[in-house]
């Protein structure tokens, strides 16, 4: 079932859980991620990078619509880290039912503004709109963007900013970065803004680069307001660790031979995420 990001955040934002959104670069991520998904009964986001799109091409998008509207699971195809109008709009053009523009690093008035920009023209078609406040951290190269100084989000500025916008959710920064962390760091969200900006604003908040977080900590996070949470390194290290280890030998040329173990090694990661989200078997709300 093809439905909106609203759609599903409104949901999870009521009932105090997270909705995954997987980033997929190529369809045997897809079709693992959705087995694992409706073999518990998770819904869930299919996100996308530009990065990611470019490389798969948009033609692969008419096939994830395909299989949203055959699966009897909500899904919402999102435009993940949009950075600029122009992208949003050939997301929305292909179908998608949710974008993010991301301009965090712009000033606050000017990523208000561009944010704004696409509310405008997103809403006119049904599809909800992502905005992001403060800056995510980045611990190596990845197809999301990140800095390498996490600006955290003011509880005062995400209510402005939502007043400003009327974008339908807000991707926050309070202690998470993009990519896998080195050995020997121990990241540490901070709970303690996230409950003030739960507070301040009333829209589903969002959680990017949550990869090498504490499980307590993200499970936590879930039910005091983080109703999304962006999953990207964590599945296609799984994948291709796995891949990895089937090519070493040297016989093994098909798909279907090298690419099924690698989607078990990704499933197995989707489903400990979609429990610890408190996503695992919420389809039902959506009945």
């Amino acid at each position: 079932m093809l439905v909106s990001g609203t759609t599903l955040l409104e949901v999870a934002n009521r009932e105090n859980f997270a909705i995954p959104a997987y980033n997929i670069s190529s369809y045997s991520m897809f079709n693992a991620v959705l087995r694992a998904c409706e073999a518990d009964q998770t819904p869930w986001i299919v996100a996308i990078h530009p990065l990611e799109l470019a490389h798969t091409g948009t033609e692969v998008v008419a096939a994830y619509l395909a299989a949203a509207h055959a699966t009897k699971l909500p899904m919402a195809v999102h435009l993940d880290h949009g950075g600029t109008f122009e992208q949003v709009m050939v997301a929305i053009h292909h179908g998608f039912t949710s974008v993010m523009l991301d301009a965090s690093t712009q000033s606050f008035a000017d990523n208000a503004a561009l944010v704004a920009k696409v509310v405008e023209a997103a809403h006119a078609t049904g599809v909800s709109v992502e905005g992001e406040l403060g800056t995510i951290g980045q611990m190596a190269f990845q197809s999301e963007d990140g800095n390498k100084t996490i600006i955290y989000t003011k509880p005062e500025d995400a209510k402005r900013f939502v007043e400003l916008t009327g974008c339908d959710s807000l991707a926050v920064a309070i202690g998470t970065s993009h990519g896998l962390y080195p050995a020997g760091m121990t990241p540490s969200l901070h709970l303690d803004l996230l409950s003030e900006i739960k507070q301040a604003v009333g829209v589903p908040l969002v959680m990017h680069g949550g990869s090498g977080n504490p499980d307590e900590e993200v499970g936590q996070a879930c039910r005091l307001g983080i109703n999304k949470v962006n999953i990207s390194s964590d599945i296609k290290h799984a994948y291709y660790t796995r891949m990895r280890s089937v090519l070493t030998d040297t016989a093994v040329r098909e798909p279907n031979e090298i690419e099924p173990p690698c989607e078990q090694a990704l499933m197995d990661v989707v489903t400990a995420k979609n429990a610890l989200f408190g996503a695992t078997g919420r389809a039902a709300l959506y009945a």
